[in-house]
């Protein structure tokens, strides 16, 4: 075998692995760091419904997002995402007189903020926080 043969064809080899190396490790940090289908976030008028969706998940053991930005006087949605278990399924918004055990990410607490203020919102026990801006 000519020695120029054998020296691309162990580069090719050695490009192969690294490029099988890279892939894995793009894949890996998709699936640990990239978002997932319940993207948090809000979404105004769904389903022909004027309302805002908000969808929380966990992050770092907190609520997240752990920042949420809602309108005034238009009725607003709050679901909790698969991530979330544990008392951080009781979510309560104590300045508003909310409180309420989401058993399921189907199930939501619906309200509409009337006066604008920043409210903080938790778990019953106070281990997850976070804060709606009403605007």
């Amino acid at each position: 075998m000519d020695q120029g043969v054998f020296y691309l064809d162990k580069m090719a080899k050695n490009l192969f692995y690294l490029i099988l190396v890279i892939l894995l490790i793009l894949g890996a940090g998709y699936f640990l760091l990239g978002k997932n289908n319940d993207d948090p976030g809000i979404i105004i008028g769904e389903g022909g419904e004027d309302y805002q969706k908000v969808v929380l998940g966990i992050k770092n053991y907190n609520y997240y997002p752990n920042t949420i930005e809602v309108k005034a006087n238009q009725p607003v949605r709050i679901y909790l995402d698969k991530s979330v278990s544990g008392c951080y399924r009781s979510f309560t918004i104590r300045e508003l007189g909310i409180a309420k055990y989401l058993k399921t990410p189907e199930e939501y607490v619906e309200f509409t903020p009337t006066i604008p203020g920043t409210y903080g919102f938790s778990c019953s026990m106070g281990m997850g926080r976070g804060t709606m801006i009403v605007k």
